[in-house]
């Protein structure tokens, strides 16, 4: 048994590359598949200015492999003092492809946040005027409300309050974990979008705890019950161009996830495409797998699809690999859940 696709060759609408030892280890996992990636902005300082974009650009121009033609496309982290002028110039030369609206404190180096979503009002109009898309982590950081609602709550407190005062804002409902989350977006029009990631389509809560806690399953937000995994997959593979390929893959070294206080992310970049395929394999839809990864992500975007391809193949035995990458001194591990890995792709 050995069936093969071959699709355009995708693009990942939420990726986080880090920076230095980290960047030059990971970027090539995502380099060989994906043509593009919007390139997630919180570095440690953020990503705030046009300046600060051109220079992360550059060094992940720098850090790919020979021959890659692999673009990253720049984001701007939203803070409560981002000016309206500076988006509005930074957009008009692509210095930015999207703001990154992170609630602070709800994930990794978001701190400097929002916390207040009426003091950024002025810089979401003037998004809505010049049509820049607003990619949103949806999550509450209330500490009263459950870990597992939370995707929930934003919807109830910001996203429709959002939707309502500025309709023709563009956003990006980024990796959607929850069947509310899922049914709010078929609700919407063209302007709200959701992103999916492979870890999404593939674990439950119960992976987090499946023989002890596993910190390798942790991710911001975290996976949820069967009825939300079920609607999360089924949306994928609708064929609904509200619904496209971002892996949120994001990479911590081992010793900030083997300990108390894991670090919360999944970094699954060389398998994000293999799973993807076996998910709409299992769910009879490979015929809107190119839709998915390849697609719709670049038509909300502005983007034409890129103009290459690449073939993935099921093999007959499990994909076998070494599950880590080398950074400094330290490993940071693929993420590899109980289910086996068949699909692959084809050198």
């Amino acid at each position: 048994m050995n069936t093969e696709i071959t699709i355009i060759r995708p693009d990942d609408w939420h990726l986080h590359l880090r920076d230095g030892d980290m960047l030059a280890a990971v970027l090539p996992s995502s380099a060989k598949i994906f043509g593009r990636a919007i390139v997630m902005p919180n570095l440690v300082p953020p990503v705030t200015t046009a300046e600060q974009a051109e220079e992360y650009r550059r060094r992940i121009i720098k850090a790919r492999p020979k021959n890659s033609k692999f673009m990253p496309l720049m984001t701007c982290y939203l803070t409560e003092s981002t000016s309206v002028e500076g988006i509005r110039a930074a957009y008009a030369v692509k210095a930015f492809h999207a703001v990154k609206l992170f609630p602070a404190g709800a994930t990794t180096n978001s701190d400097e946040g929002v916390i207040d979503i009426n003091q950024v009002y002025p810089v979401l109009e003037a998004m809505q005027e010049i049509g820049m898309p607003l990619s949103v982590h949806g999550e509450v950081v209330d500490p009263r409300v459950d870990i597992f609602d939370r995707e929930e709550a934003f919807i109830e407190r910001v996203l429709e309050p959002l939707r309502k005062d500025l309709p023709e804002l563009k956003i990006v409902f980024e990796h959607l974990t929850s069947k509310a989350g899922v049914d709010y977006v078929f609700e919407q029009d063209e302007n709200m979008v959701a992103t999916i990631t492979p870890h999404h389509m593939l674990l439950t809560r119960n992976d987090l705890f499946n023989g002890g806690m596993n910190p390798y399953m942790y991710c911001l937000p975290v996976a949820k019950s069967f009825a939300d995994y079920e609607a999360v997959r089924k949306a994928a593979v609708s064929g609904d161009p509200r619904f496209f390929l971002g892996t949120d893959s994001a990479p911590h070294p081992s010793r900030a996830k083997e300990k108390a206080g894991a670090a919360a992310g999944i970094f699954n970049a060389p398998t994000s495409i293999g799973y993807v395929a076996q998910v709409f394999e299992e769910l009879s839809a490979l015929d809107k797998l190119e839709g998915f990864t390849s697609i719709y992500g670049a038509r909300f975007y502005g983007l034409s699809p890129n103009g290459s391809t690449i073939t993935l193949a099921k093999r007959a035995e499990p994909v076998e690999m070494d599950w880590q990458i080398k950074v400094g001194g330290d490993v940071v591990k693929i993420f590899k859940p109980d289910t086996p890995l068949y699909w692959d792709l084809v050198d």
